[in-house]
C-alpha cells in the first residue's frame, strides 16, 4: 500500500521531502500525501484503489489523441505528440492551424513517416505515440485541430512564446530606475473618502514623477466583495482577475458632474462631515467607507442607465465594448457579486457561494440562468463599477506615461482567491476546498503559514488548456507597466495544506513551470510589461533558472541580502535584473526595524514558539544592525567603526540606507512611502489574522506634506543621486 500511495502522488506532482529554511531535509508524511491526493478528489481507501487510480492515469495518457495543450518558444521545432490506437488503422493525420491573427494554415501528413516516440498495450488494446511535426509558428496564441482519417479528433492550444519577457527600453538603455512603493489605501488626502482611491493614485504621479521616479508599485488591486466591506486583505481577494471598486475616485464619475443634485448632497455639510470622520482615523473603516461610496455611486448607476444606455451614446458604447472584452469571466464575476449582495441581505447565514442555496452555488446551473436573466440591472450595476474602476486605473497610468515615467504603474498579483469567492465559484473544477495554501515554517513566521486561500488543480489547469492562468495574467497587465507575482514560486511548487492539518505538516506540490513562464513571456511581450516574480525565502534552483531564461525579475530585499556570515552585500553584489527595495509590506518599516519593534510586537503577539527563539530573533537584530552600520561605512554613505555607539534612527540614517541600495547593481530601486517619513506601525503581521488589524493602518500624514517635508526630499535626492552612479554622501 506504501508503495502505491507514494507512486500514486508522485504521479500527482506531491513531493515527498523538502528543504526548509535551515537548508535541512525533511520528509513528508504518507498521512500528508495521501490527504492532498484526497483534497485532489483521488480518494484513496487501500493498496486497489492506489493502483486503480495509477492504472486509470496510465490509461488517460493513451487514451487522448493528444494533449490538450502545448507551449514553446520561438525558433524551437514544435510537435504533437500523438496516441493511436493500432486496431483503428489510421493512415493519415490532418491539421489545420488557426493563427492568432486569424490567418490559416493546413496540411495532410502520413503516419507511417511520423516517428514512433513509445509503444504500450493499453486494457488489451495496442497503442502507438507519434511525433506530428508542426511548421514553424510566429509567436501567439494558436489553436490546432487535428484529425484522423478514420474521424477520431481535437483541438489543441499552441502557445509559442517569445525567448524572454518584456524589458522597458530605459533599462536596454542602461538608466537605473527608482520608484516608490505604496498600499494604495493607506493614502490620506484632504479629499478622499476615507481611503486612498485612484485619484491619490494619480496625485501621488503628479509629485513624485518630477523628482525622476520611474515606477510606482501598488499592493494588488484585486476586487474583494462589495457586500461584505469587513474582508479587507488584498491577499486573500474575492477575484484576481478584476479591480476593488472601493478604490473609485467618486467626484471623478463623469455622471456626477451631470447630476446637480446629487452633487448638492455630496457637498453638503451633513456628507462632508460624514467624509471628515472617516478620513481623520488612523485606520481604514471599509464598512463605512463602503456605505458612503455605494450610497452615491448606485444613484450614478441609475443616471448612466437613463442617460446613455437608453439612448445608447457613445459613454453606453464604451461601456458595452468593455463588457464585451471581459467576455465570461467579467459577466460570472458581476453576477457573483450580485447574488452575494442578495444572499447577504437575506441574514447572516450567508457568507459566500459555499453557503448559498445548493443551486446557486454552480454558476451554470438553471438557477443561476434565471437570475442573470431576471436581475440583469443588478448585475450591470456591478459591471459598472469595474468599468469605472478600469478607466480610472488606466488615466493613472496614461499619466504617469503622460509625465515621463519610464514604467508608470506596477500591480501586483496575489498567490490565489478567497475560498468563498467570484474566481473559486465561477471555476469550480480548478479550485479545491479541502486543502488550502500557505508557507512552511520560516523566520518569519516560524509556526508556518495557511493562508486560507484553496489551490488550483495542476492537472485540471492543464486540462482548460491554461486559460485561466492567461486570463489572469493578461487581465493584470492591462493598465500597468510592470507586474509583480507574489511568491513567483506557485509557478512551479505551492504548499498545501490538507484540510485538519496543520501549516507545518502541509507538502509541495508542483505545477508546469515552463509552460506557465512561456505564457507568461508572450503576456509581457504583448503587453510591454516588465514582470518581476517576488521569489524570497527558499527558492527552488529551477525557478532561479527559470527567472533568468524567461527574462522575469528577481525581487531583492536589502534586509535579507546578507552573506552566511552575516555581512550585508554591497551594492555592486546584487543581482542587475532585479528591484530591490530595503522592506517590504510584510516586514517592518526601516525605522521598526533599527529599533527591533517588529520584534517586540511579534513578543506581544506570541508569534515567537519558545523563549530561546524570542531570544535569539534580540540577538540577531543587535548584529544585523552592525552588519548593515559597516555596509553603509564600507559603501561610503555613512561612517561608523564597530565600537562606535549605534546611532538612533533619525532621517539621515534612512537616506544612507536608500543611497545604498540606489547605488546597487538591480534595475530599479524602491523606496517604501512610510519610509519617507519614519513611521514605524507595519501594514501587516504575517503568521496574524484577528491579532492585529491588516491592511487598515493608513499613512500619518498626506501625500502633499510628504513631498513638502525637507527629510522626505533629502532621501529621495539621495537615492536620486545614488541611481545616476552618484555617491551623495560625498557629491
Amino acid at each position: 500500500m506504501t508503495q502505491a500511495i507514494e507512486r500514486l502522488a508522485q504521479l500527482h506532482g506531491v513531493a515527498d521531502s523538502f528543504v526548509d529554511y535551515r537548508g535541512e531535509s525533511r520528509d513528508v508524511s504518507l498521512e500528508t500525501r495521501t490527504a492532498i491526493l484526497n483534497a485532489m478528489g483521488v480518494l484513496v481507501a487501500g493498496d486497489e484503489s492506489a493502483q486503480k487510480y495509477i492504472a486509470q492515469l496510465e490509461t488517460a495518457a493513451w487514451t487522448h489523441l493528444a494533449p490538450p495543450v502545448l507551449t514553446s518558444t520561438v525558433g524551437e521545432r514544435i510537435t504533437v505528440p500523438i496516441a493511436t490506437p493500432r486496431s483503428l488503422g489510421a493512415r493519415t493525420l490532418e491539421w489545420t492551424i488557426k493563427l492568432e491573427n486569424g490567418q490559416q494554415r493546413h496540411g495532410v501528413m502520413s503516419l507511417s513517416q511520423l516517428e514512433v516516440l513509445e509503444h504500450a498495450d493499453v486494457e488489451g488494446r495496442e497503442y502507438s505515440r507519434l511525433a506530428a511535426p508542426l511548421p514553424e509558428l510566429p509567436p501567439g496564441d494558436h489553436r490546432v485541430a487535428l484529425t484522423l482519417d478514420t474521424g477520431l479528433s481535437t483541438d489543441v492550444r499552441v502557445v509559442v512564446a517569445p525567448q524572454r519577457c518584456f524589458e522597458p527600453p530605459a533599462i536596454t538603455q542602461g538608466r537605473k530606475l527608482w520608484g516608490l512603493a505604496v498600499q494604495l489605501y493607506t493614502l490620506r488626502s484632504q479629499r478622499n473618502w476615507g481611503m486612498g482611491d485612484f485619484r491619490d493614485l494619480r496625485e501621488l504621479i503628479e509629485a513624485a514623477a518630477p523628482r525622476g521616479c520611474a515606477i510606482i508599485g501598488l499592493n494588488p488591486l484585486h476586487a474583494l466583495m462589495p457586500g461584505n466591506p469587513a474582508h479587507v486583505s488584498p491577499y486573500s481577494p474575492s477575484s484576481r482577475l478584476f479591480l476593488n471598486v472601493l478604490y473609485i475616485s467618486v467626484e471623478d464619475v463623469e455622471e456626477l458632474a451631470q447630476n446637480e443634485p446629487l452633487r448638492a448632497f455630496v457637498a453638503s455639510a451633513g456628507f462632508q462631515s460624514r467624509l471628515r470622520a472617516l478620513r481623520e482615523p488612523t485606520q481604514v473603516n471599509y464598512v463605512d467607507v463602503a456605505a458612503a461610496k455605494f450610497e452615491v455611486l448606485q444613484q450614478l448607476y441609475a443616471q448612466f442607465r437613463t442617460r446613455h444606455l437608453q439612448t445608447s451614446s457613445p459613454r453606453a458604447a464604451a461601456f458595452r465594448a468593455f463588457v464585451e472584452a471581459g467576455g465570461d469571466p467579467l459577466m460570472l464575476h458581476a453576477t457573483y457579486d450580485a447574488l452575494d449582495a442578495h444572499w447577504r441581505l437575506q441574514g447572516p447565514q450567508y457568507w459566500g457561494w459555499p453557503s448559498w442555496p445548493e443551486e446557486y452555488r454552480d454558476p451554470t446551473s438553471l438557477a443561476v440562468n434565471r437570475f442573470m436573466r431576471e436581475r440583469q440591472e443588478d448585475i450591470e450595476y456591478f459591471l459598472y463599477l469595474q468599468w469605472l474602476a478600469h478607466e480610472q486605473l488606466r488615466a493613472a497610468q496614461g499619466r504617469a506615461r503622460e509625465l515621463g515615467m519610464a514604467i508608470g504603474l506596477y500591480g501586483d498579483v496575489a498567490v490565489g482567491a478567497n475560498s468563498a469567492g467570484s474566481e473559486t465559484w465561477s471555476n469550480h473544477r480548478l479550485y479545491l476546498q479541502d486543502a488550502s495554501v500557505g508557507a512552511p515554517p520560516d523566520p518569519l513566521a516560524l509556526k508556518g503559514q495557511d493562508w486560507g486561500i484553496p489551490p488550483q488543480h495542476p492537472q485540471e489547469l492543464k486540462t482548460q488548456q491554461y486559460r485561466p492562468f492567461t486570463d489572469l495574467i493578461r487581465n493584470n497587465m492591462q493598465a500597468v507597466g510592470g507586474l509583480r507575482l507574489d511568491h513567483v514560486m506557485t509557478l512551479y511548487r505551492l504548499w498545501w495544506v490538507p484540510r485538519g492539518l496543520s501549516s507545518k505538516e502541509g507538502a509541495y506540490v508542483h505545477y508546469p513551470l515552463d509552460d506557465l513562464m512561456r505564457i507568461l513571456a508572450l503576456e509581457s511581450q504583448r503587453q510591454r510589461c516588465l514582470v518581476i516574480g517576488e521569489d524570497l525565502g527558499t527558492v527552488p534552483e529551477a525557478m532561479l533558472r527559470a527567472m533568468e531564461r524567461y527574462g522575469a525579475y528577481h525581487y531583492k530585499v536589502l534586509l535579507f541580502e546578507q552573506r552566511d556570515n552575516g555581512e550585508f552585500k554591497a551594492p555592486s553584489d546584487y543581482v542587475q535584473h532585479a528591484l530591490a527595495t530595503v522592506t517590504t509590506h510584510d516586514l517592518p518599516t526601516l525605522r521598526a526595524w533599527w529599533e527591533a519593534r517588529d520584534v517586540a510586537l511579534r513578543e506581544a503577539l506570541d508569534l515567537y514558539p519558545s523563549d530561546a527563539m524570542r531570544a535569539e530573533a534580540r540577538q540577531v537584530r543587535e548584529r544585523e544592525r552592525v552588519e548593515l552600520l559597516l555596509a553603509l561605512d564600507r559603501a561610503r554613505v555613512w561612517r561608523w567603526r564597530r565600537g562606535d555607539p549605534l546611532p538612533p534612527y533619525a532621517p539621515a540614517l534612512s537616506r544612507a540606507v536608500h543611497a545604498f541600495l540606489g547605488l546597487s547593481n538591480a534595475n530599479i530601486a524602491m523606496v517604501q512611502l512610510e519610509d519617507l517619513i519614519g513611521m514605524t506601525e507595519p501594514v501587516n503581521v504575517p503568521g496574524t489574522d484577528g491579532e492585529y488589524p491588516n491592511w487598515r493602518r493608513k499613512i500619518t500624514v498626506d501625500t502633499a506634506e510628504i513631498f513638502a517635508s525637507p527629510d522626505a526630499q533629502h532621501i529621495l535626492e539621495g537615492l536620486h543621486m545614488a541611481r545616476q552612479g552618484r555617491n551623495p554622501n560625498q557629491d
